[in-house]
């Protein structure tokens, strides 16, 4: 008991840890993300604004920077033989793409061996957008390209070609292999972020501006960082676990010394109070046959009436103090039950026989009702055994004599208690199997009933329902119940021991059904 408390402990600490250092994890991964995509754009930016000042505002933006085309109107041009020189041959893998297009959106310059096919529109935010790379062809769907490492990859393979089109009439024509070369598999796509800025000189627009940096300065450090974040994050629940499991120990070791404190004292005052209960019943008994012997004087009579009372009052305690004792020792564990093959259908019916005598002093009918197994069922062997669970005798006797007791003792006179036992397909609490072989056996009896707001507390230790209960419908007292309290917990505690499961029934003025049922094996 106290090693599955220990584990719950443990598996809670390391659940909650795993899910705080979890979204710590993510905290900071999307914290170091988003500062490098910052970081990125803001070297976009600060790109474009240099550009841009070169070409417009600065000293260097004279007539061999910007071409007049028409003075009187003061129209511009850009030269761009002038400003770009051809060096898409010379840049590295994490270097920075320029592009340089018309006022109408035709490419006109670029860093870039072949153009990118993306549409263009003015965006200083910064986007990411992703180049699909193709083998003879660029792109696929109108967007193709690409830059850096890739490009000049592809180069080598000599595998790139770009089909003529007005954005770049300068390029280099596709390059023929023999018909036996095979093809060479789909380069991957690859990602770029991009900030566009249209380029102005007073109110006419020269172009537009399109500043290309790799993806990779942000993919490659965050795979990075998930993977260290990953075992830091698995290292950390492993160290928590078994931190959980130690501190979990030492905290249920008051608990566990209190435990077998309680569990000691319990066995010990059962004990102690045995020993002087059947010795004040044996005295009592005693006094009781010597009075018998002497003449029936009214001293006389009045001594055994009061020896009468004590010996029931010893009876009745010292089956509460067996009760008790029975408990402490289910809830401790260290009860030695003895598990066989029990015959059900043996037992009932020996059961109900030690019942008849008060069955019929209360004129109730009593019986007992075997459900046959199925014509279709044809094994000898479990045909022979069809009633057979393994349990302890005793406890299953104990069991069945406080139901059926109870049935009898808040049953009228004239009444009927029913006992039936049947085979069924259940499902076991423990192993969780919906298919499991069970008996079943049901106590239904033409009582008075059970008030409804009783039943949830009917197997609580020392709970028993109203005394108006113990009354009859032509209000002449029945026989006054004079049980404890604990027969219904006893019956449940034995019914857990067995892996099964009670459940009751109940109409007021109609009658109760107590519902048992019982696995034919047991869980280990």
């Amino acid at each position: 008991m106290f090693q599955a408390t220990r584990r719950r402990l443990a598996l809670w600490y390391t659940a909650v840890t795993a899910v705080l250092l979890l979204v710590f994890a993510s905290g900071v991964y999307l914290y170091v993300r988003s500062t490098l995509i910052e970081r990125i754009d803001d070297t976009l930016n600060h790109v474009v604004e240099v550009v841009e000042r070169c070409l417009t505002t600065s000293r260097c933006a004279s007539t061999f920077v910007i071409d007049s085309i028409k003075p009187n109107l003061s129209q511009f041009r850009l030269n761009v033989s002038a400003n770009f020189a051809n060096n898409a041959d010379t840049v590295e893998d994490d270097h920075i793409d320029l592009e340089w297009f018309s006022p109408t959106g035709e490419l006109i310059w670029s860093t870039l061996s072949q153009p990118l096919n993306i549409p263009i529109h003015v965006n200083r935010m910064g986007e990411t957008v992703r180049v699909v790379r193709g083998v003879g062809e660029w792109g696929s769907g109108g967007v193709g390209g690409v830059g850096g490492q890739g490009d000049k990859e592809t180069r080598r393979q000599g595998e790139i070609s770009s089909p003529a089109s007005p954005a770049s009439p300068a390029s280099p024509s596709p390059l023929s292999f023999p018909s036996s070369t095979p093809p060479l598999p789909t380069p991957p796509p690859m990602l770029l972020r991009q900030v566009t800025q249209r380029v102005e000189v007073g109110r006419q627009v020269l172009g537009y501006l399109r500043v290309s940096h790799p993806w990779f300065e942000v993919t490659k450090p965050s795979r990075q960082l998930i993977f260290d974040l990953a075992w830091g994050t698995g290292l950390m629940v492993l160290s928590v676990g078994a931190s959980g499991w130690f501190l979990s120990g030492k905290a249920m070791e008051p608990v566990g010394e209190s435990y077998q404190r309680l569990k000691q004292f319990t066995a010990d005052a059962s004990h102690e109070l045995r020993s002087p209960i059947a010795l004040i019943q044996t005295n009592v008994q005693v006094a009781l046959n010597d009075l018998e012997w002497r003449d029936a004087n009214p001293t006389s009579l009045h001594y055994r009436q009061q020896l009468k009372i004590v010996e029931r009052l010893t009876q009745r305690l010292g089956k509460l103090v067996n009760d008790l004792l029975f408990l402490a020792r289910q809830d401790s564990g260290i009860s030695k039950d003895v598990f066989s093959p029990c015959p059900l259908d043996a037992l009932l019916m020996e059961v109900i026989e030690e019942q008849h005598l008060l069955a019929a002093e209360k004129n109730i009918t009593l019986t007992l009702n075997l459900i046959d197994p199925p014509a279709t069922e044809i094994n000898l062997e479990l045909l022979d055994n069809w009633f057979t669970l393994v349990g302890e005798w005793d406890q299953l006797v104990r069991l069945f004599t406080n139901l059926i007791g109870n049935a009898l003792r808040y049953t009228p006179s004239g009444g009927r208690v029913n006992v039936e036992l049947t085979r069924i397909e259940a499902i076991n609490p423990v192993s969780r199997l919906r298919h499991s072989p069970a008996l079943q056996i049901k106590v239904s009896d033409t009582g008075i009933g059970i008030p409804s707001e009783a039943l949830p507390c009917l197997f609580d230790r020392f709970y028993r329902v109203d005394p108006a209960r113990t009354h009859n419908t032509a209000n002449k007292k029945c026989e006054t119940a004079t049980g404890s309290g604990l027969g219904l917990a006893i019956a449940q505690a034995i019914v857990q021991t067995h892996q099964g499961q009670i459940h009751v029934e109940s109409t007021l003025g109609k009658g109760t059904t107590f519902t048992v049922i019982l696995p034919i094996t047991l869980e280990s």
